[in-house]
This record gives structure tokens, sequence and C-alpha cells, in this order.
């Protein structure tokens, strides 16, 4: 039987992600690794997070998409005034400069968006305008598009017999079915409080030092089988990497 490892909510971490999947012992011949997604902004190398993530996929590990991944694929697809603007709130430019990209930093700027097609395509670019608001020009670098089309195909959930792996939560009177992204990407304390499913739930999203009545940021294990496994790494806190079926717990 494979031991199964889950961590979450890295933020562009690398090197502690890499030195908490060595403490782990992680082999991928023998382990189940799962992400439970936010591999982007704030921290230095979101990057280099992605990257590792592909790399640990092709593998076998199975990465889900956090609230970050889909601000950051909506604001560069989407490009209008919402999307931009609630990505810029959560830290984007530390992002984006490492495609060597700078943006402005106002919800009011605006944004346009050239999309190039594949090297060898005929199609020309695609040009997705701001309509309310005079525009820039930001071209995508290719690596940048190779990363969107990779975090766009990313599942929003992974469900075994015993076990939810979820970014941010259930909804406790919906299913998995009748949630919508947004809930499975962004919901906290009504999850938090009124989850009452059989499954245990394994989340990140919401730093384990608002779960615990003390304000520690190690893993929290709710009374209601739910699992926080953000420790909150890139703000000084810790980033975990939960064994199961064990519940043993590393930490950088």
């Amino acid at each position: 039987m494979k031991r199964t490892l889950v961590m979450s909510d890295i933020h562009g971490e690398l090197d502690k992600m890499e030195q908490l999947l060595a403490k782990a012992n992680y082999h991928a011949d023998k382990d189940q690794l799962i992400l439970l997604g936010d591999y982007v902004d704030r921290g230095p190398n979101s990057k280099g997070v992605i990257a590792k993530v592909k790399e640990l996929t092709q593998a076998g590990a199975i990465a889900l998409k956090g609230n970050h991944e889909d601000m950051m694929i909506k604001a560069l697809t989407i490009a209008n005034k919402f999307w931009m603007g609630r990505w810029m709130r959560n830290n984007a430019p530390t992002t984006l400069r490492l495609y060597g990209l700078e943006l402005p930093l106002t919800e009011e700027e605006a944004f346009q968006q050239v999309i190039r097609p594949e090297p060898g395509s005929n199609e020309p670019p695609k040009i997705l305008p701001k309509k309310d608001a005079p525009g820039i020009k930001l071209e995508l670098p290719a690596q940048l598009l190779e990363d969107i089309r990779f975090l766009e195909q990313l599942p929003l959930y992974y469900e075994t017999e015993e076990y939810i792996f979820i970014h941010a939560g259930v909804h406790p009177d919906k299913s998995l079915d009748e949630m919508d992204e947004q809930e499975m990407l962004w919901i906290r304390e009504e999850f938090h409080n009124g989850y009452a499913g059989e499954k245990t739930v394994i989340f990140g999203h919401t730093s384990t030092n608002y779960l615990h009545a003390d304000g520690s940021t190690d893993v929290y294990f709710g009374k209601n089988k739910i699992i926080g496994i953000d420790g909150g790494c890139v703000y000084g806190g810790k980033l975990h990497c939960l064994e199961l079926p064990s519940r043993k717990v590393y930490t950088i």
C-alpha cells in the first residue's frame, strides 16, 4: 500500500518545498504525493515551483488548482478589471517579475493582452482588449503561456474512499457535484464550522493560525473530520507535509 503525502500553499517557496520532500523521504515509485494548490505569488520563486509541480506530476503526483492559480489564469486570459484587480491585490507582481513582466499595480489601470500563437502556427495573435478604459499592451512570453496552459487543466479536487482533497474546503450543504469552482477555491468559515460529512477533508487555503485557538501554525485536526495543512509558510510560518494514513507531520 502506497503512503500518501499531502502538501499545500507553497507560494513560491521552492527551496522549502524541496527540503520538505527530502525530509519526508518522498519517492515517486513508493508514495502518492498530492498537492493542494497555491503554488504561486508572494514567495520568491513561483516560476520554479510551477516547474517543480510539472516535474512531480509527470512522475505520478496529483496536483490540484488553488485560488491563486485561478486568479493568475483569469487575469491573464480574461484580462478584465475584476480579475486583474483581484490578482494584483494578492501579490501578482512577485510572480510576473519572474517572467520579466511589470504591470500597473492599481485596479483602475487598464490591461490589454496579446496572446501569441504556437510556434509554426498560421493563426494571428489574439488580442483581448479592455473595453472600459485605455489599455497597455502586454505580450506574454512563451514560458508563461505554457505555464498557464498547465495550470488551467489542474483538477479542483481529488476523492478516495476515505478522504476528500481540496484547496479551500467543502460546502456543508452541498455535494461536490453541486459546488461551484469559486466555492472550492475560496470557502472558509462556513466549511470550517459546518462540515459534517463522513469523509475526512484535507485542505489548505486558510492558514492554521486562524483555526487554532492559540494561533498555532501546526496542522489543524478538526473534530468534524477536517484537517488543515496550510501553516502560513510564506508569512513566516511553517510548510507542512501530512502523511496518510499515519497522520504523521513533516515540517520545515
